[in-house]
């Protein structure tokens, strides 16, 4: 089989950098402000915690078939360029009206249309650098993306306190814009589409793509998958209900205070994706995974004791220690579980599918609990549900090691048998 070249393209690149920084914040919106934007119309924090699961139970439907979809196009381009006009137009509905059901639609649409950017950025990455240059470009990737969301909730917080929400959705607009001109300069040509779903057309399995059915099929996958729908149940919902908690008790403003939050948090991620990309290509997957979940447990409790505008810097830099670390780790892993399959774009849905379960269920569980016995309790409760993925990553090591070893084309062949034998 040729040996595939370590040095990626640089061609495309800067662009799809450019990608990432922008469509940080035209994915989110005024998604991370939505709980105290509703929390100052009188929302009970219930009544938000349910809104939000329902556009969680949206888009975690839509992101398997949106992966399929991102494996069979041949313009992937066109999965982020509608979904970012979609986002930004769902989002102005909610600064329209706070009606409960144009609310939860716009939530609804957001959630659907972002379904696809995830699988769409990640094959367009695979697709460009190949298997061999893709852990490093998507540690880069994330890095850039953290950065665009911490500018993004700067720049939301400033103009929000200055201006109100109205200002968050121009700003919002703007990003989108920018993501659309930085995707519509990606060369076509850079990307090869047979790469971007994981088959290579110089190995004697040429053109053998994987039934759907292959997902199932492979262990270490549903591992993967079911660890991170525990952790995420548990980590959706703290940085909403960790701002409302602290403006709740009349701690800060709302808008400033959740931008804190959120530009503390990203900020810890860029170095995370960093570290994390570096300790994957030498060390491999395994322990980044289990480092991000442990963190999430002493983040409950940190949330749980120090509820004040200062509580939010250890509080929000254990979330950036967990989700920098993911952002590299689990698409470079389910990357290489499922190379040569064909399916690898679909695999990045289903396991955001899975992450999107807990997600989605996650602020119903966490506005409720927080409603009816506080919100110390209900931070703790939700940090104890990480300890499902230390078990699932521990108990299952001896199947998780081989999938999350360091890349090492000479051992591309024992890498795949030894998962076949997972199956």
């Amino acid at each position: 089989m040729k040996q595939a070249s370590n040095a990626p393209p640089s061609k495309g690149l800067w662009p799809l950098l450019s990608l990432n920084f922008f469509m940080a914040d035209m994915q989110a919106g005024i998604g991370p402000f939505l709980g105290v934007f509703l929390l100052a119309h009188r929302w009970e924090s219930g009544l938000i915690g349910t809104v939000m699961t329902v556009g969680g139970v949206a888009g975690m439907l839509m992101t398997t078939p949106a992966g399929a979809l991102v494996d069979a196009s041949r313009n992937k381009k066109l999965y982020v360029i509608i979904p970012g006009i979609c986002t930004v137009i769902a989002s102005g509905i909610v600064l329209l009206s706070q009606n409960f059901w144009l609310v939860t639609l716009s939530q609804v649409a957001t959630a659907v249309a972002g379904a696809a950017i995830g699988p769409a950025v990640s094959g367009m990455t695979l697709g460009i650098v190949r298997q061999a240059g893709f852990a490093r470009q998507n540690g880069h990737n994330q890095a850039f993306n953290h950065a665009g969301n911490m500018v993004g909730a700067g720049l939301s917080g400033l103009l929000g306190w200055q201006f109100g929400f109205t200002a968050v959705l121009w700003l919002a607009a703007l990003f989108g814009i920018l993501s659309i001109a930085s995707v519509l300069m990606i060369s076509g040509a850079s990307i090869d589409n047979d790469e971007a779903r994981g088959l290579h057309r110089d190995s004697e399995d040429d053109g053998k793509i994987g039934g759907i059915t292959v997902l199932l099929e492979c262990k270490p996958l549903l591992i993967l998958a079911a660890a991170l729908a525990c952790f995420h149940l548990g980590n959706a919902a703290m940085l909403p209900l960790y701002g409302m908690a602290v403006v709740s008790e009349k701690l800060g403003d709302p808008a400033g205070f959740v931008a804190i939050t959120i530009v503390v948090a990203q900020g810890t991620m860029i170095l995370a994706s960093l570290i994390a990309m570096r300790l994957a290509v030498k060390e491999g997957y395994w322990l980044v995974l289990l480092i991000s979940f442990i963190a999430l447990p002493i983040r409950g409790v940190m949330a749980a004791y120090f509820i004040s505008r200062w509580g939010v810097y250890p509080v929000q830099v254990l979330d950036g220690v967990g989700a920098g670390l993911q952002s590299v780790a689990v698409p470079g892993l389910v990357a290489r579980i499922l190379d040569r399959t064909g399916r690898i774009n679909v695999g990045q849905g289903a396991v955001m599918t899975a992450q999107g379960l807990g997600a989605s269920l996650s602020p119903a569980i966490g506005g409720w609990i927080a409603q009816e016995i506080g919100y110390s309790a209900m931070f703790l409760i939700l940090g104890s549900f990480a300890f499902g993925s230390v078990a699932l990553w521990l108990g299952f090591a001896s199947v998780l090691k081989p999938a999350c070893a360091r890349h090492d084309h000479s051992r591309e062949r024992r890498t795949e048998t030894a998962l076949a034998g997972a199956r």
